[in-house]
């Protein structure tokens, strides 16, 4: 499905613009490709008893946007920030980890938000998303005491385990 810039669907990270409103064909777009999600796990991960409890290859190269899609299409909300870059809505927040494959989790929002105060049970709700797709989550706390999520996928999948 096309976006506005035509260039196709992107899952929410936290980074971009966020809708005062959600959006039906938004909420759409992203049952139809966290379906499509499933769909390749179930088509690939054929080896498992439960082909949809763990990240297929694809997700394992495209980790951000896996675990993006996994929490829009979960019901949770993304931070956003406005043409300058100013944080306007509080949410989930994705970068690539500390480690190859990894995606760090935050929760943020603009100043005075309250995000700090939220992010623990906030962050645990994400990671109880994350985990029940197979995903290893672990829970840090970085600069300032602020906790953050670094999410990777279990041990013997990925990119460099021979598929």
């Amino acid at each position: 499905m096309d976006n506005e810039n035509g260039t196709g669907f992107e899952p929410a990270t936290g980074d971009g613009p966020t809708a005062a409103v959600p959006d039906e064909r938004r909420a759409a777009a992203v049952r139809t490709a966290f379906e499509g999600m499933l769909q390749i796990r179930r088509l690939t991960n054929t080896g498992l008893g439960s082909p949809e409890s763990v990240p297929a290859r694809w997700e394992t190269l495209r980790p951000i946007r896996a675990i993006a899609l996994a929490l829009e299409a979960s019901g949770l909300a993304a931070s956003g920030v406005d043409e300058s870059g100013l944080r306007i809505a509080t949410g989930y927040r994705l970068e690539h980890g500390e480690s190859a494959g990894s995606v760090r989790v935050e929760w943020l929002g603009p100043p005075g938000s309250g995000a700090a105060h939220t992010e623990e049970s906030e962050l645990a709700r994400c990671a109880a998303v994350l985990r029940e797709l197979g995903w290893t989550v672990l829970l840090y706390r970085g600069p300032r005491r602020r906790r953050f999520l670094e999410v990777e996928p279990p041990a013997g999948v990925g990119p460099s385990n021979g598929d």
